[in-house]
């Protein structure tokens, strides 16, 4: 039989990162020692105390049952309490917070609830691929957003049609930003906010990385700035704050319209979030946050070396304030792909190219900071003998 699989699917471009793990283990096979600075995906186990809850929460019969669609109160109620004491932001836990199975999972979602076939979103380039691909799987059209060094990887909102703006439905902005690493302050998301009232759209905020900054700095949340609950949503998610990507757990805060919406789709695809997770997403929240602050720790250190390192190479970057992200710009003469599979092929060493997270990609790769300092530094010497 010929199967014929659905054109929404036609318009999808490979998954980025499912093509690097094929690439990764083809060389692999071939017995070269790989360096995976590609996925973001942390190294380290997910501490002790919040495992502990989970064990004892799947022991409880109470939690084998169907949890509720929304997230358990107890877990809103923690989350709310979480954005009010880091970010001074109030929610209700009943009608402006709802549980995800992971925060990519609520943010593909969301257009099903607001996109329309033929509607418009205005999404960033470079950018996480799902702000993209989701649209198109909700029928709508993306309008890239172009990210670049000169405006801080910022969108320049006074660049963007307002014939475009007015039709859009909304708008994806993510900071700190995967893959460029910049950040964003409160005078950007205040003009965020006016922006999405002048063109009357929905600000979808992805913030996940709030919690991997370093040199004391404090990322805000969208949500801080007075008018943003009013037009927008923000996902959270507890994967990378806590070592948490293979336990599925984030959530979404916002307009209560909004997370009505979502609630409804996913009300109608999934059965929420296993309650002992949600349970061992409580300990996260409520416990020591030390943990935290000892990963950040970790990371900034490593962020120094292949900084460091690749300085030394004529590849100069600025320190990365936040994520755990290195976006460098490719040598003279290399393609983002190019540069990628030579780093790969000759020296053993899985980068992200740029272009695979939109065109404004181009030119740069991303170097994940997931694996420890000597091999960081190893990383650095192999780039040395590949004479760049």
């Amino acid at each position: 039989m010929d199967f014929q699989r659905a054109q929404r699917l036609q318009l999808l471009p490979p998954y980025l990162f499912k093509e690097i793990d094929r690439l990764r283990d083809q060389v692999r096979q071939k017995g070269v020692d790989i360096i995976d600075l590609g996925v973001g995906d942390p190294d380290q186990p997910t501490p002790g105390h919040i495992i502990d809850a989970l064990a004892a929460a799947a022991a409880d019969p109470a939690t084998h049952k169907y949890p509720a669609y929304s997230g358990m109160s107890r877990f809103r109620e923690v989350t709310a309490a979480w954005y009010q004491r880091r970010f001074g932001v109030k929610a209700d836990p009943e009608k402006e917070v709802i549980t995800l199975i992971g925060s990519k999972e609520g943010i593909a979602h969301f257009p099903l609830a607001y996109i329309n076939p033929g509607d418009l979103a205005l999404v960033p380039s470079p950018a996480y691929p799902v702000y993209h691909s989701s649209v198109l799987i909700a029928g709508g059209t993306p309008v890239e957003m172009p990210l670049t060094r000169e405006n801080g990887f910022l969108p320049d909102l006074e660049a963007i049609d307002p014939a475009v703006a007015d039709k859009a439905k909304l708008m994806v902005i993510n900071y700190p930003n995967n893959p460029t690493s910049a950040v964003a302050d409160r005078e950007f998301y205040e003009r965020v906010v006016a922006f999405a009232r002048r063109h009357q759209l929905i600000v979808v905020s992805d913030a996940a990385y709030t919690e991997m900054a370093y040199d004391g700095f404090k990322p805000p949340s969208f949500l801080e700035v007075e008018g943003a609950m009013e037009v927008g949503i923000e996902f959270h998610s507890l994967s990378k704050t806590y070592n948490m990507t293979g336990w599925r757990l984030g959530m979404a805060v916002g307009n209560a319209e909004l997370i009505g919406g979502l609630g409804q789709v996913k009300s109608q695809i999934d059965s929420g979030a296993f309650d002992a997770v949600q349970m061992a997403g409580i300990a996260a929240l409520q416990g020591d946050q030390q943990c935290v602050a000892d990963m950040n720790a970790m990371y900034q250190q490593r962020r120094d070396v292949l900084v460091a390192g690749l300085a030394k190479l004529g590849l100069e970057v600025p320190k990365p304030r936040a994520t755990f992200y290195v976006w460098c710009p490719c040598p003279d003469g290399y393609t983002s792909a190019d540069f990628t599979m030579r780093l790969l092929s000759q020296a053993g060493i899985v980068t992200t190219p740029g272009s695979g997270f939109g065109q404004a990609g181009e030119g740069y790769v991303r170097f994940a900071l997931t694996v420890d300092q000597e091999r960081l530094r190893e990383a650095v010497q192999r780039l040395a003998g590949l004479g760049f």
